[in-house]
């Protein structure tokens, strides 16, 4: 049976987040249970955009830098790895503040890169997924709870599409066209071939409304954590007041098998139930998956532009 441990958490302060933390993975067995000394962890958080670092729409620096220190006493080596929307992770990881904490415990920002996997499903044959996921000891998943205009919500599975190099991303909408079922399953395949250990959600401040970027802050007091992340959405969606329906990720992982039923969760601290609200606010307006070729042409160029230009031009003004 798969477990989820759910608990209320409201400070991003680093002793009572550190607390937090720890109470949270208590029932699972500790950080102990996922990293062995020596092992290469991978980090993954939602580093998006550095555009908009006031609006909750990444994982919290805190929330990283705690976990890093867990994996650093349990004698894991951790990195931050992510392939953001627009320009680099190390770019993206200053903006958002993120940087600045990484660096406080020699803490590396990584660029990912590409390699063709296959994947289980045949319908798709193989994904070019970054080898740094991939090759990793341990993958731990650090997703923000998030509205999302196109995908309803974003948890823990979509937060592994970072794990999509480069502007593949936008290539990836545009292949799938309009078919959310398509996109759905792509998605899922991808949150399968990585295989997180363990996926911990930063929900005490989630992004709600428009989102993934366009949205606004919402206290939520909520920590997530389980190996199953596909269980955990499940379970966050709960939270959230969702019809799991709504939600592409859920929908195709249940089709696969690999969604378990509500009833089927081993809740190891708190129930679902016991956090919900009823009024998380939903995107105004549902936007298609597909990107069209010129949408993504567009994109390419601004991810060059940020990344190969922008970036750093700014870090030479500031030498």
């Amino acid at each position: 049976m798969p477990s989820v441990s759910l608990i209320r958490a409201q400070s991003y302060e680093i002793e009572a987040l550190s607390e937090r933390l720890e109470a949270l993975l208590a029932p699972m067995g500790g950080i102990a249970q996922y990293v062995k000394p020596g092992d290469r962890v991978l980090l993954k958080p939602n580093m998006l955009t550095g555009s908009r670092p006031t609006k909750e729409c990444t994982t919290r620096p805190e929330i990283v830098y705690c976990v890093a220190k867990m994996v650093q006493a349990a004698g894991g080596n951790p990195f931050i790895g992510d392939s953001p929307a627009f320009g680099s992770a190390r770019g993206v990881a200053e903006a958002n503040g993120l940087l600045e904490w990484a660096n406080k415990i020699d803490l590396p920002v990584v660029e990912m890169h590409g390699k063709r996997y296959a994947v289980e499903n045949q319908d798709f044959g193989n994904f070019l997924l970054s080898k740094e996921a991939m090759e990793a000891d341990v993958v731990i998943n650090l997703p923000k709870v998030k509205s999302h205009v196109q995908l309803t919500v974003t948890l823990g599975v979509k937060n592994l599409f970072g794990c999509v190099p480069g502007k593949m991303k936008a290539w990836w909408h545009m292949e799938a066209g309009q078919d959310r079922q398509r996109f759905g399953t792509m998605l899922v395949e991808t949150a399968r071939a990585i295989s997180p250990q363990l996926t911990i959600i930063d929900g005490i401040v989630g992004h709600e409304g428009n989102g993934p970027s366009g949205g606004e802050p919402r206290e939520l007091g909520v920590l997530g954590a389980s190996d199953d992340v596909f269980a955990l959405d499940r379970a966050m969606a709960e939270v959230l007041g969702v019809d799991p329906n709504q939600l592409p990720t859920i929908v195709e992982s249940t089709r696969l098998g690999l969604c378990p039923k509500l009833s089927e969760i081993d809740f190891l601290a708190h129930q679902p139930s016991e956090l919900s609200i009823d009024d998380w606010k939903l995107p105004d307006k549902m936007m298609p998956i597909d990107f069209g070729a010129p949408r993504v042409l567009r994109s390419t160029f601004k991810h060059l532009y940020i990344r190969f230009i922008r970036e750093p031009l700014s870090a030479y003004a500031t030498r």
